[in-house]
């Protein structure tokens, strides 16, 4: 089985003054289509660098990232561009949402890039997927007339929107509260289950770990073994110890999805 996702060594390092700072050192892991991972770890871990090397927006100072077959070092900023927009969905821990445009219109944006569905087919698509999230009367409300919480399922929305193959979440529950998170989660279990969509997630959540059919950690910028998906998860997690750089992660399936 293929990996719809494969990072090689990948390291990723930030310039802070004259100093590189390291975020990433040497991952290698692989994630099959139709998994639904969750990625662990405290903040400052590297879970987000890994999740925007993934989603291509940014690239590895070193090593290879390949996305649904494409090593997306050897891709130009107009493929990069048509990889997002057709293959990933990613839903951002700070929204990026667009100020200007309403609840409907943001959630259509993606949709209108793409330019496959008419008018009305991307109408009834945003209505329900609104309607799945709780904002259906909340749809000609801008950004900043929406609490966190709110602002979060339009993120949401917008990326599933196009239904994409491979959804990318970094924290996606971290401003729901416990039922309305509770809620998302069950819509991304359906949509793994019945579309085979392949979701990553980073997250503090043990919600979300709940509902992984495997987890990783990361500590340092290095993974560390695999965990099962329980309420002793977390405890298992923090005595995990990171492995060697460019070392496969040895992953356990927990549960899985039918």
């Amino acid at each position: 089985m293929n990996a719809i996702v494969s990072l090689k060594n990948a390291t990723k390092s930030y310039l802070l003054g004259k100093v590189a700072v390291p975020a990433l050192c040497g991952v290698s892991l692989d994630v099959q289509a139709g998994e639904f991972l969750s990625i662990a770890g405290p903040s400052g871990s590297g879970k987000t660098t890994l999740l925007n090397l993934v989603g291509c927006v940014d690239t590895p100072t070193s090593g290879t990232v390949e996305v649904a077959g494409h090593n997306t070092a050897q891709l130009s900023e107009r493929e990069l561009t048509r990889l997002r927009l057709h293959t990933i969905g990613f839903i951002f821990q700070s929204f990026n949402l667009v100020g200007v445009l309403d609840v409907y219109r943001n959630v259509e944006l993606p949709l209108l890039l793409q330019g496959r569905l008419s008018g009305s087919e991307r109408q009834k698509r945003i209505v329900a997927l609104l309607d799945r999230v709780g904002l259906r009367e909340h749809t000609r409300h801008r950004p900043n007339e929406l609490s966190g919480g709110q602002r979060q399922r339009v993120a949401i929305a917008r990326a599933l929107v196009t239904r994409p193959s491979l959804v990318l979440a970094d924290e996606p529950t971290a401003n729901l509260d416990s039922v309305t998170g509770q809620n998302i989660l069950d819509l991304m279990k359906e949509l793994n289950r019945t579309e085979k969509t392949t979701f990553i997630f980073s997250t503090h959540d043990a919600r979300v770990m709940s509902h992984a059919s495997s987890i990783v950690r990361l500590a340092d910028g290095r993974l560390a073994a695999s965990a099962h998906s329980d309420a002793a998860s977390q405890a298992e997690l923090a005595e995990l110890e990171p492995m060697q750089t460019g070392e496969r992660l040895p992953r356990k399936r927990v549960g899985g999805t039918s």
